[in-house]
């Protein structure tokens, strides 16, 4: 399947017309699009179907809980698919059976494993209240996070082992799955578990995983015993940080 690929392009703030390509067979959306929502407007009408996962910039200023189905309605609304712990089985032009597996996989900060995760989630903290997100009338914090975050890799882990009629699973989560895809200007610090998990475990369940997050583009295959697994993330990120430099909106990926 043709797919392309849009996320962090924070249209809240960002001057970006997203452009369909002709060729797509799907546009997925991974996240970051628009902290107001007003822009996701743009995909109304879209030529293809439209799957988007939310990030973490959807929930800015708001309650979590109530987001949720806030953010379903307007995205129905308008002809967009969004996946939060769910999935789709969808056909490409060739006649295979692709499910997708979708949801945020907020992050557990157990990317450095159990001892570095008071240092990250400390390091966490300036994220969170950048995010100014409530979740059961309390600040959502690092250990809210935290809690979400294992509900998500707990639904991720058990539907990846499920079998079914479809000929390859392809995941899609807006926080990364591995270190590998750390932005290279921060590396593997404290913080970087803001972005990253420590999911290598799960990739050899997936024949492509995308995800978004890191304002840096990334294409790498990982190889296991079952094969390989592909990890693409084609953010654009913040023209004031250079960081849409050399990004290509209409690239396409084959999955």
């Amino acid at each position: 399947m043709r797919i392309q690929i849009l996320s962090d392009l924070h249209l809240e703030t960002e001057d970006f017309v997203p452009e369909p390509n002709p060729a797509a067979e799907l546009l997925v959306l991974g996240g970051d699009i628009d902290a107001s929502w007003d822009a996701l407007a743009r995909f109304a009408g879209w030529p293809v179907p439209v799957l988007m996962v939310a990030g973490n910039h959807e929930f800015d200023g708001r309650e979590v809980d109530e987001a949720w189905p806030a953010l379903r309605a307007r995205c129905e609304a308008l002809g967009i698919t969004l996946l939060e712990r769910e999935s789709l089985v969808l056909g490409d032009a060739g006649g295979a059976r692709i499910r997708f597996v979708a949801t945020v996989r907020w992050c557990d900060f157990d990317l450095f494993g159990e001892e570095g995760r008071a240092a990250a989630m400390r390091a966490a903290g300036y994220y969170m209240r950048i995010m100014r997100s409530t979740r059961h009338g309390a600040a959502f914090d690092p250990e809210g996070v935290r809690e979400e975050a294992l509900a998500c890799r707990a639904w991720l882990a058990a539907e990846l082992a499920r079998t079914g009629d479809w000929d390859r699973s392809v995941v899609l989560t807006h926080f990364a799955p591995s270190l590998r895809s750390a932005d290279p200007r921060y590396g593997a610090q404290p913080g970087t578990a803001s972005f990253c998990n420590a999911d290598d475990a799960l990739l050899p369940r997936a024949s492509s995983w995308i995800h978004g997050h890191l304002h840096c583009r990334h294409d790498y295959l990982v190889e296991h015993e079952g094969g390989r697994t592909r990890v693409v993330c084609n953010a654009r990120g913040h023209v004031r940080k250079g960081e849409a430099e050399g990004h290509d909106p209409l690239r396409l990926f084959e999955v």
